[in-house]
């Protein structure tokens, strides 16, 4: 059996970022994990740019970020498992993987960070009738057939849903010579970054029609259309609203799911909203000595948060390792009104150094609301906020100071007031 102080499952943006910090608070002795055959995650094949401008104070691309941390890592020396996949993670922080050199083996940590980001939501998961063609991809599948493969998935194309990885596909796909024809988004917002909707829609003539969904897909051995329709209040479709768009490609961009098979296998508990492991302030989830950061935690729109994260995650590990388990989290964090979740979900104040930040999403579109954070009757924290948007996460700073006067019973709360 090998033994690390600290074993990172995942290499990438949370992965790496972990990796560095801990190295550079001084544990030396940790692993990274990862089933591809290079480092960088998701990154590799986001060649667009826009990454870095909180990190490295500069606009860097997806690659360009990664690398930034694989030189550290290679420079630091850290031990790296490529192609190699982890089978089960226990509560008692063993690890058993597998790879084609040494076989199945077992690793004993000190602590273990969760960074196995997150997979697209196929078609399967959202019940389109029709046929079966081919020309059906996920966003992050084209985006790796365009920028890594070499291959442009097809010429006329439809996108639903808007979720930055289709917004930048839309742009992609253009600039390759498809026509993107419409993105399709069920609700009556984007769900996508508000810059990604002006730099890869609208400078490009490209229309979202919101509150529409598609119906049904036409085409036997390959996509020939698609019928699509405006939906109503209760998202369904308004059948007098029927369009069919000529199309031979529809990509899907309807949403990203946590990575959590191995968290679920060790026992570590769940949120139902995030799909990702309920934490709390040090980001430990509920098997103590297992912590989690990135999109396997929440899903990010910015991975400059991911970095910030995994650097809170890798600190709480090597806090662990040299002073054993944290006193126990007795404050509950909940969302109030207009708020679809918080993490972290718990906490204790006792653990906080000077201030935590919580980031979480609302649940609609709201302008010149009221961001409140409160515990029973007691305003905590009062912001007035111009814009709330879905496709953007909100970040909220609590001093240690703030959280003294929460009721623990009561424990804190976070809503919008409009109005």
């Amino acid at each position: 059996m090998l033994n690390y102080d600290i074993v990172i499952i995942g290499g990438g943006p949370a992965g790496l970022g972990a990796a560095v910090e801990a190295y550079e608070k001084g544990v030396k002795n940790i692993v990274i994990i990862e089933r591809d055959k290079y480092l960088g995650g998701i990154l590799e094949q986001c060649i667009h740019n826009g990454f870095g401008l909180q990190e490295f104070k500069e606009e860097l691309t997806g690659p360009e970020y990664a690398q930034r941390f694989i030189d550290k890592v290679e420079e630091y020396g850290i031990n790296v498992m490529l192609e190699t996949m982890v089978l089960e993670i226990t509560p008692d922080r063993i690890v058993k993987a597998v790879n084609s050199k040494e076989g199945v083996f077992t690793i004993k940590a000190g602590a273990i960070i969760l960074a196995m980001g997150c997979r697209e939501r196929p078609r399967g998961a959202i019940m389109i009738p029709g046929t079966r063609p081919a020309g059906i991809l996920t966003a992050g599948t084209a985006q790796r057939y365009v920028n890594m493969e070499g291959y442009l998935p097809g010429k006329e194309i439809v996108i639903l849903g808007s979720g930055d990885v289709g917004l930048i596909m839309a742009r992609r796909l253009t600039l390759e010579g498809a026509k993107v024809k419409a993105v399709v988004e069920l609700m009556p917002y984007s769900s996508g970054l508000t810059r990604n909707i002006v730099q890869c829609l609208e400078d490009f003539n490209i229309p979202l029609l919101l509150s529409h969904t598609v119906i049904e897909i036409h085409g036997k051995d390959r996509v020939e259309g698609v019928t699509i329709a405006k939906v109503d209040e209760n998202r369904e479709p308004i059948l007098k609203t029927l369009q069919y768009i000529s199309c031979d490609t529809l990509i899907l961009s309807v949403g990203l799911i946590p990575e959590n098979e191995l968290s679920q296998k060790a026992g570590i508990e769940l949120d139902p909203i995030t799909g990702g492991p309920i934490v709390n302030e040090m980001l430990e989830t509920s098997v103590p000595g297992i912590f989690a950061c990135g999109n396997v935690l929440q899903v990010h729109d910015l991975v400059d948060n991911v970095t910030a994260e995994a650097r809170l995650a890798a600190n709480s590990a090597i806090r662990f390792i040299r002073e054993g388990e944290f006193g126990k989290s007795n404050i509950f964090v909940k969302a109030g009104n207009g708020i679809r979740y918080v993490v972290p979900q718990k906490i204790n104040v006792d653990n906080i150094e000077k201030r935590i930040k919580f980031r979480m999403r609302p649940v609609n579109v709201y302008n010149n609301a009221m961001l409140a954070v409160k515990s029973g009757d007691k305003y905590l924290l009062r912001q007035k906020r111009q814009r709330l948007t879905p496709g953007e996460m909100i970040d909220v700073n609590l001093s240690k100071d703030i959280l003294k006067n929460v009721n623990i019973e009561e424990g804190i709360v976070f809503l919008v007031e409009e109005g």
